[in-house]
């Protein structure tokens, strides 16, 4: 399994098509075949910059997804209201205490 962090950012005035376009996909994107965790992060100092943190069981599930009807749907529509080309990391978990 690994992670998968995006960082997003926004014209102030997209914020609220983001979040609502967000809440609409955010369960089929978590129920996508591999997706193991999603969640949203909005940074404490800048409202227009967002994080999204996700698990995957395995790159091809990432990948599956990122070429997958959903992905394009949810790509489409968010990469307009962008105020900055976006940013991604895939990491490996090395440790995790809760």
């Amino acid at each position: 399994m690994f992670v998968r962090i995006v960082k997003l950012s926004f014209h102030e005035e997209n914020i609220p098509a983001f979040l609502e376009n967000f809440e609409l996909m955010k369960d089929k994107i978590r129920n996508a075949p591999g997706n193991r965790f999603l969640e949203l992060y909005q940074d404490k100092n800048n409202k227009s910059i967002f994080f999204t943190y996700s698990y995957w069981e395995t790159e091809d599930d990432l990948e599956n997804y990122r070429n997958s009807e959903l992905f394009n749907t949810v790509w489409t529509f968010t990469k307009q209201l962008f105020n900055a080309k976006p940013e991604a990391w895939s990491v490996n978990k090395l440790v995790s205490l809760v």
